[in-house]
């Protein structure tokens, strides 16, 4: 685990920083084709998924999506949606099953252009590096809006980060900021437990689960759409900024229908706009949220109704969604007090850190500039980036197709040095 504390070799052809699945499917390559890296993690191979992902969390892709190089799904269940805990072990298989180089606990601290090569300094050590790749994502450090701070400060506050299951709550009512994907699911998880939820609805978009007789995503894969690159997306590069849709596959898979939460005693509001102690206010943008929600929705079910009439597939019909509840009234505010709430979780996403990667390789607004993972400094690399070429650039389904990508430029590079350094070297 820690072969970078003493007797290491300081010479390397490619330094991986990040040993999840991006970092993981690199050196799936790396190591098959004999070129000389390592895998530099702070942690360890899924900690991510065990340790900031609650008890009920499971995956919203199926599970045959699940397919790094070398190593596809092959449990018993393709069409499931693995647990968190299945999910740590598909990806600690993955690592007794090639046996990468990896240096476990052993954090980067800055990757700065040394010559014709890098230089990787980390708490444990210091490497000259030919080439490198960012593997570590792009959600690093839980967002808390600043206006967090002026909640009263009995209110027990956490990111859904830490969020693991009712329980860990004092009693009673609990508001859920944000209504991407985690804040879609903790809601359910905390509503099917009987807690008292308040919703704040953002402008996050939903997708069906199952459609004329099949779950979207199988149809969504054979028509295509999972394969549209970035820069053919009619979005172009907007949509890497946009947030995931939100749907389940708690219970083998379901649509999560915010207005059905409501006809059951879920309370929902608009975006939140201010908070004074225990006074909130909100825009009154509510209606328009879960109308936009829906729209997206009844769009991807008409993009598959034009592949299946466009194939000429035989599928049952199924009509256009009806909605089961609308607000009568906009809420504008709500007394903490008043209402019992006693905790908030911030749904509201992360912000990407890449302080440590000390080269010319972000744009203004600090995001990273590449082309598929090529960035503008030779023999530097991003990987597993949400959208860094398809949908399925930062899921299991696809990070393999780009790490081959980013492998061939790595081994072209290496080539076109007389004395490639190789794992025998």
């Amino acid at each position: 685990m820690t072969e970078a504390i003493a007797g290491h070799r300081p010479e390397l052809e490619v330094a991986v920083v990040g040993g999840g699945q991006a970092g993981l499917a690199m050196s799936w390559y790396l190591k098959r084709a004999g070129i000389s890296h390592r895998v530099f993690e702070k942690n360890y191979p899924g900690f991510e998924w065990r340790e900031q992902r609650w008890d009920s969390f499971c995956l919203v892709t199926p599970n045959w999506q699940c397919r790094l190089p070398g190593h596809p799904y092959d449990g018993g269940d393709p069409h499931g949606f693995m647990l968190r805990e299945e999910i740590v072990d598909y990806i600690e298989r993955y690592v007794a099953r090639f046996e990468p180089p990896l240096s476990c606990g052993v954090t980067v601290q800055r990757v700065r252009a040394d010559g014709d090569a890098f230089r990787v300094e980390t708490d444990h050590g210091s490497w000259r590096a030919r080439q490198v790749v960012a593997a570590t994502g792009g959600y690093h450090r839980p967002r808390i809006p600043h206006v967090a701070a002026a909640l009263p400060r009995g209110i027990q506050q956490m990111h859904s980060s830490a969020y693991r299951n009712p329980e860990q709550l004092p009693e009673g009512g609990i508001l859920v900021v944000g209504t991407g994907q985690s804040g879609c699911q903790i809601a359910e998880d905390l509503h099917l437990a009987g807690r008292q939820v308040h919703l704040v609805v953002g402008s996050a978009p939903r997708a069906p689960r199952f459609y004329r007789g099949r779950d979207a995503t199988d149809w969504l894969h054979d028509s295509g759409y999972y394969a549209i690159p970035v820069d053919a997306h009619p979005q172009g590069e907007a949509v890497r900024d946009k947030t995931n849709h939100y749907l389940s596959g708690r219970g083998g898979g379901r649509e999560i229908d915010l207005r059905a939460f409501a006809t059951q005693g879920m309370a929902l509001y608009g975006r939140l706009d201010d908070i004074d102690g225990a006074q909130l206010r909100f825009r009154q943008d509510l209606a328009t949220n879960l109308d936009r929600a829906d729209a997206s929705a009844e769009a991807i079910k008409r993009s598959i109704d034009a592949y299946i009439e466009a194939e000429n597939i035989d599928a049952p019909a199924e009509p256009p969604y009806q909605p089961v509840w609308a607000p009568e009234t906009e809420p504008t505010a709500l007394d903490l007090e008043a209402a019992g709430i006693s905790s908030v979780i911030w749904c509201t996403g992360f912000d990407s850190d890449f302080s440590w990667l000390q080269l010319p390789v972000f744009d203004g607004r600090g995001e990273p500039m590449h082309r598929r993972g090529v960035t503008p400094v030779p023999g530097a690399y991003f990987l597993g980036l949400p959208w860094l070429h398809t949908w399925g650039s930062g899921r299991f389904a696809d990070v393999g197709l780009d790490a081959e990508h980013l492998f061939a430029q790595v081994e072209a590079r290496a080539r076109q040095r007389q004395t490639p350094l190789s794992m025998s070297a």
